[in-house]
């Protein structure tokens, strides 16, 4: 069982390099039958060049620092309005579930899109927010509502019998929160957590559309001027697939440390 579960990352690693092959050879061939020629080497300095010693990074790099920081900015925001809106939902009272509910209900049913047209539109040059800030406000309103049941699924699944064991050892109530439950609650909501941020990265290109030039914006103006749409478009995509897996891959390392008994599962 032991080497099974050792063997794992390494079958996943193959089936994922096995399909990539295959879409490889899929574009390939298809590409083939419509007689397009691919222009690689033209992309290279969109990524950036090296000009007397010194790197300049091209468009789609300076994109994706954009992305990132949208989406780091998003985070932030995301987890504060899922740790309220959680919050709300927890309380013994009628007024405060009633109002996170009003609020999931409204966010979750309407289109993100939606959501940030009226941001940008209509808020924002009333609140007299920069597009930048329109793009970070929908986001964490938007994938705070999603974080939110995250997170009160993690303190509803601790069981009721850790906060009665630590209230017998006497422990204080911070101490409860910080040794006893906060770990245990990493643990649980970790892998459904980071899937809410992958998901806040991919949405993170709708931004392109109120003038953040982020890396789809930047993709989008150079497919028209360049008519390079295949060759930039995966490009794009592979950066995103960069930022996701890295992300991935800083969770796994996450729940590994948290959960070391569980470090082959």
């Amino acid at each position: 069982m032991a080497s099974a579960r050792r063997l794992s990352p390494l079958r996943w690693l193959l089936g994922t390099l096995a399909l990539l092959l295959l879409l490889c050879w899929a574009l390939y061939s298809g590409a083939r039958q419509m007689g397009y020629e691919w222009q690689w080497p033209r992309v290279l300095p969109f990524l950036g060049e090296w000009d007397e010693g010194e790197f300049y990074a091209g468009p789609l790099l300076n994109g994706l620092l954009v992305t990132l920081q949208v989406a780091l900015l998003s985070l932030v925001g995301t987890l504060v309005v899922g740790l309220c809106v959680a919050s709300l939902r927890l309380l013994p009272s009628r007024l405060g579930p009633w109002l996170a509910l009003a609020y999931l209900a409204l966010v979750r049913t309407t289109p993100q899109l939606v959501q940030l047209y009226i941001l940008y539109f209509l808020l924002g040059p009333m609140l007299g927010l920069a597009p930048l800030a329109c793009a970070v406000l929908s986001l964490s309103l938007y994938q705070g509502a999603f974080t939110a049941e995250v997170l009160r699924a993690g303190v509803l699944a601790i069981p009721r019998g850790q906060w009665e064991a630590a209230h017998a050892l006497g422990l204080p109530r911070a101490v409860t929160l910080r040794k006893v439950i906060l770990p245990q609650l990493m643990t649980i909501i970790l892998p459904p957590l980071t899937n809410e941020l992958v998901s806040l990265i991919k949405h993170s290109a709708l931004v392109s559309v109120i003038a953040i030039f982020d890396l789809t914006n930047e993709g989008r103006t150079l497919v028209a001027d360049t008519f390079l749409t295949f060759e930039v478009w995966f490009t794009v995509a592979a950066l995103y697939l960069l930022l996701t897996l890295t992300l991935s891959a800083c969770s796994r390392a996450l729940a590994r440390h948290l959960a070391p008994d569980q470090q082959g599962r």
